[in-house]
């Protein structure tokens, strides 16, 4: 069973949603050692959204209360939340409507700006880090590389997100009224990961050349070298934020990674600066701030001390600002693109039901097959040709055809336990006894034909 525990903009304030991306590297690892009931956990956890996907082993009594405790035991003891306030905020999905729901997002349906980008990439990350902590499944696996495929049919086949929108965009957008040109804008970014490159592109779209970047964790001059911006290192990062008009921080650090202090610092090296008797013999005045600071925050945890804001000249934009301006939806484009989100979720449910009962036609298969080798064996003697062999082989190949199709029926028609039922009454095959730890299987041609159909949409 496949299970969604979500936590987004749509029913968690942005506080919650920061605290919860504490410690949200181990939770997927926390769920899995939760229970032996739990298979597997992959979690997305993002500036707006804090989501843990999780596979279940089955057959188990109540597994959504198993799946659902376990989740909230290991981010209660991630991010300090109390568990009583996690089960208040999460929205539940389960099997086909966790498909749904993760297609839904990775397409960008699901954001605050209906239709971007960056949400993709982060989805397709989320698994990538499940690989290397051991904590993904065949069946996480293949619900998350469906979501990709399904993100690339929406992007591909509607208008959502051609034309780039994303929380970096719509944070610009938003500092137009603040900025007249930004052909003479300086900008200083804090940060060198997937915000920070997107954040760079869409202050070029709009005509920045000046910029420069600074990382907390010492990559600000890789990141500079590959994108021709100017380093700044630790010792003049302070008079740099000073001297910057807009400043973009988009860091994973845990802490502040500016402040008032750390600009208010900046300006008294400026300041400090000046001569003490310019040119025309005046003594030197302070540095008048008074044209105004724009800072704009997509980190989270929070990037910026909310006290700048508190500094002469300094306007601070955050995430939670952001989101309240986000823009309506496009309703024509996400109807169509709920359609294909839809259908993507009903064939990959088609597909889950076919495979549940693969155990079964494993079971039936390896008892079949050990009657026949033995009936081969019997033959031998007197089969130098090998043609009683072939006969028995075409003959058992015909009598598994028909079974193994009413397998594939059952399962759609959620008819599972009487498929296995019959298994025992018929032939005595218990799967308990018969698969400890059965091989992966695949079901005949009608089962290939529905996952060519889903490559084929997603293409």
């Amino acid at each position: 069973m496949l299970m969604c525990l979500t936590a987004s903009h749509k029913n968690a304030s942005f506080d919650l949603l920061e605290r919860l991306s504490t410690g949200a590297e181990t939770v997927g690892q926390r769920i899995t050692d939760h229970s032996e009931c739990v298979a597997g956990a992959i979690v997305i956890a993002t500036c707006n959204r804090f989501e843990a996907y999780i596979d279940l082993d089955e057959p188990v009594t109540a597994g959504a209360q198993v799946a659902l405790q376990a989740a909230t035991d290991a981010v209660s003891a991630a991010s300090g939340i109390p568990a009583d306030i996690l089960h208040q905020t999460w929205n539940t999905h389960t099997d086909e409507e966790a498909a749904r729901h993760l297609f839904a997002v990775s397409a960008g349906l699901e954001s605050v700006v209906v239709g971007e980008g960056e949400i993709a990439g982060q989805v397709r990350r989320s698994l990538q880090l499940a690989r290397e902590s051991g904590t993904t499944t065949s069946d996480l696996e293949r619900l998350f590389q469906r979501a990709s495929q399904t993100s690339r049919g929406v992007k591909n086949n509607t208008p959502l997100g051609r034309a780039g929108r994303s929380i970096v965009r719509l944070g610009l957008d938003l500092a137009e009224s603040r900025i007249t040109d930004w052909s003479k804008v300086r900008v200083l970014l804090i940060g060198t990961g997937a915000y920070a490159g997107a954040s760079l592109a869409a202050l070029r779209d709009r005509g920045v050349t000046d910029v420069a970047v600074y990382s907390p964790s010492g990559r600000a001059a890789k990141f500079a070298a590959g994108h021709d911006i100017r380093p700044i290192e630790a010792d003049v990062f302070p008079r740099e934020a000073a001297e910057a008009t807009v400043i973009v921080t988009c860091t994973t650090a845990s802490g502040f990674v500016l402040d008032a202090e750390t600009i208010a610092a900046g300006r008294r090296d400026l300041e400090a600066m000046l001569p003490a008797f310019p040119i025309d013999g005046t003594p030197g005045c302070p540095v008048d701030h008074s044209a105004g600071q724009l800072v704009i925050d997509l980190g989270l945890p929070r990037n910026v001390d909310p006290d700048v804001a508190t500094l002469s000249g300094v306007d601070l934009l955050d995430l939670e600002t952001i989101r309240i301006h986000a823009p309506l939806e496009e309703l024509q484009a996400t109807d169509h693109a709920r359609q294909i989100v839809n259908k993507a979720a009903r064939k990959f449910a088609s597909v889950t039901d076919e495979q549940s009962l693969a155990p079964a036609v494993v079971a039936l298969r390896s008892r079949a097959n050990e009657v026949l080798e033995q009936e081969i064996a019997r033959a031998a003697p007197r089969d130098p040709d090998g043609s009683i062999e072939r006969a028995l082989r075409h003959m058992m190949g015909r009598l598994l055809h028909n079974p193994t199709v009413r397998a594939r029926e059952h399962a759609r028609a959620g008819d599972h336990d009487r498929y296995v039922d019959a298994l025992d009454v018929l032939f005595g095959i218990t799967l308990a006894d018969e698969l400890d730890d059965p091989a992966p299987v695949s079901l005949p041609t009608p089962t290939a034909t529905v996952r060519s159909e889903l490559d084929a949409e997603a293409s």
